[in-house]
């Protein structure tokens, strides 16, 4: 039997999924990390513990199938984006693993979009001006901790860390790349005016592959840990983002991706870069030949646990008692709350937010609260929020490639039935949730058997992915969502002008 590991090293794990060639699930494992936040905005997390993750999954997977090492054909990677690592002249970290959710660039990114040169560098790179990027991080630390700058060898992301660890060479795959804000989509090279902004040289940053690209040779340290032959090939993949669409089978011009895990996205698949005008959408990419266009939000998954953790401590004592879900206690109560909750809105910028109004400085808000609402309006509500807000992402994504067609959709929310249906209702469009297991590692594995020769196309997808549950809109729901909606776009721009003060004041009076 011939299997396929495919790897994904995601914001709070690491996941390892190995397949056989027809995308069945043969074993799994799964490992976290801490995330540091040692002060405000910050958002780290030490890459050795990452690399520790990503060989721990892979043995654990490969051991649990008592596979023959000979039958793993090929290990592919999907990787977390955005994130930014400085290493020494020694090849040692000088920082630990700077994420996406980081906001210290604040500042820099802020004056960057103001000035014109922002639009100009977005325009080439297809990468929104905002602090998550590398572009906006290494400007911060150009400027707040010059003596750690100066000392940098190399800019590199988790991903190429990983393989340099393993393989010994600094190298960065197309898709990865094009989510630094460094990466000119059009002719798939460094960006001569981002380097030449932030005071950098190529030759500080990893060489470029494709996405398709392999490398063997693995230390032997880690091949005899995981007891994989050195000839073994080591696809370099790409991010997971696209990934998710691919291992959705969102590949098809008009079929969208909806992501939600702890983050969330809608993406969509085009066959060139494209940019755009207002600069709110990403454009990254999966293939040479295949780009994703999309927006990227930070609150998804994390606001529903913050409702779980400051709203609902008896429950969450209640339902360790009961040893089950608190997550499926409370979409239960939401349940009970009609479509709209009575009109009470909530805009769940609870980290700053990226799509679709990219503003480090947003906070979250309840609007509309009066003596009848109640905790389980506020639970409902906020799951509406955080759908609403990736509705308006859809719509700025209309402008570019015109209307959805169907929805493909996963993430940690897929296995509740309200947050499915309310993606219908709110969408106005049938939802449907592939039962493909861990949706970035089987399109690290897919992507790994078309470089490998295994299968024809990325289309090979659409035969391993399934179906699980398909929603249609109610009518009676999304009439209701539409009154809404409009109220909540417009506050949304109300309140703006208003974010930065209260996030400076709660930056100031922060013990």
């Amino acid at each position: 039997m011939d299997y396929m590991l495919g790897v994904d090293i995601g914001t709070t794990s690491t996941k390892a999924v190995l397949y056989d060639m027809k995308g069945k699930v043969i074993a799994y494992a799964n490992a976290g990390y801490k995330l540091y936040q040692d002060v405000p905005d910050m958002a780290e997390e030490d890459p050795d513990d990452i690399l520790d993750a990503v060989v721990s999954v892979m043995g654990q997977t490969i051991q649990k199938s008592k596979a023959n090492p000979t039958e793993i054909k090929g290990v592919s990677f999907s990787c977390a984006m955005h994130s930014l690592i400085l290493m020494d002249h020694d090849d040692q970290p000088l920082t630990r693993a700077i994420t996406w959710a980081d906001n210290r660039a604040a500042k820099y990114s802020e004056k960057l979009k103001n000035n014109g040169m922002g639009a100009e560098i977005y325009a080439k790179t297809g990468t929104p001006i905002h602090p998550m990027a590398p572009l906006s991080k290494i400007l911060w630390l150009r400027n707040e901790k010059p003596e750690l700058f100066k000392q940098a060898k190399k800019f590199i992301d988790l991903k190429t860390y990983i393989f340099f660890r393993l393989f010994g060479t600094y190298k960065m795959d197309y898709s990865m790349a094009s989510a630094t804000g460094m990466f000119n989509i059009f002719n798939l090279d460094w960006e001569p005016q981002a380097l030449d902004l932030l005071k950098i040289t190529r030759d500080q940053l990893p060489d470029l592959v494709e996405p398709t690209d392999k490398i063997t040779g693995i230390d032997s340290r880690f091949g005899n840990l995981l007891g994989i032959s050195a000839d073994t090939p080591f696809i370099f993949g790409a991010s997971d983002g696209v990934l998710s669409n691919l291992g959705v089978n969102a590949i098809d011009p008009g079929v969208v991706a909806v992501t939600i895990g702890t983050s969330g996205a809608v993406r969509v698949v085009v066959d060139k870069p494209v940019v755009d005008p207002d600069g709110k959408l990403f454009c990254y990419a999966l293939t040479k030949d295949k780009w994703v266009v999309g927006g990227p939000v930070n609150n998804g998954g994390i606001v529903f646990r913050w409702v779980k953790d400051q709203l609902f401590a008896p429950e969450r004592i209640t339902a360790e008692q009961m040893q089950v879900s608190t997550y499926d206690i409370l979409t239960q109560i939401a349940e009970k709350i009609p479509a709209g909750s009575d009109g009470l809105l909530f805009h769940p910028y609870l980290g700053g937010e990226r799509a679709p109004i990219w503003n480090a400085y947003a906070r979250g808000s309840y609007f509309g609260l009066t003596r009848k609402h109640t905790r389980a309006h506020m639970v409902r509500a906020a799951l509406e929020g955080i759908v609403y807000n990736l509705y308006v992402v859809m719509l700025t994504i209309e402008k570019i490639t015109g209307k959805p067609k169907s929805i493909q959709a996963t993430g940690g929310f897929a296995r509740s039935s309200l947050w499915r249906q309310l993606l219908a209702d709110i969408f106005e469009q049938p939802v449907t949730i592939p039962e493909s297991f861990e949706s970035s590692c089987l399109g690290a594995a897919v992507l790994g058997m078309y470089a490998l020769g295994y299968v024809d196309d990325l289309s090979a997808v659409k035969d391993m992915i399934g179906v699980t549950h398909v929603h249609q809109p109610n009518e009676k729901n999304f009439e209701v969502y539409r009154e809404l909606l409009p109220i909540w776009i417009r506050l949304s721009e109300i309140l703006e002008p208003e974010y930065k003060e209260i996030a400076e004041f709660q930056k100031r009076h922060s013990n």
